[in-house]
C-alpha cells in the first residue's frame, strides 16, 4: 500500500477553496494543493437533483495524515457533508514523493 495519497475536495467558491488550502499547507497537512476552478457538479441532495459550479481541490499528502486533514476540512468547510475522497498514489517520481515527506509534518 502506498504511503501517499491525493484527497479530492470540492468547495463552493474560490474564497473557501483558498482558505482551506492555505490552512492545510500552513498546518503541514499537505505538501501541495491544486485548485481547479469551474468544476460543474450534478448530484442528488435531500431528494433533489442539484447542478452547480464548484472548485476542486487536489490535496497531496501522506496516508497517515488523512484523519487530521479530514478533521480540518470538517471544521472549516461550509458544506454539511463535504466531499472528501482519498485516492492512493500508486506510483510517483521518487524525488517528488520524498519532497512530500520533507514538507508535511512527521507523525
Amino acid at each position: 500500500m502506498s504511503d501517499y495519497q491525493i484527497i479530492l475536495n470540492t468547495c463552493p467558491n474560490q474564497e473557501v477553496a483558498q482558505q482551506l488550502a492555505e490552512a492545510l499547507i500552513k498546518n503541514r497537512l499537505a505538501a501541495c494543493i491544486n485548485i481547479l476552478p469551474q468544476v460543474y457538479s450534478i448530484y442528488e441532495w435531500q431528494g433533489k437533483v442539484v447542478q452547480e459550479s464548484e472548485i476542486l481541490l487536489l490535496i497531496k499528502t501522506r496516508v497517515d495524515l488523512y484523519a487530521e486533514v479530514e478533521k480540518m476540512v470538517i471544521t472549516l468547510h461550509p458544506y454539511e457533508v463535504p466531499e472528501l475522497i482519498a485516492l492512493p498514489i500508486v506510483a510517483g517520481l521518487p524525488s517528488y514523493l520524498s519532497w512530500i515527506d520533507e514538507v508535511v509534518k512527521s507523525m
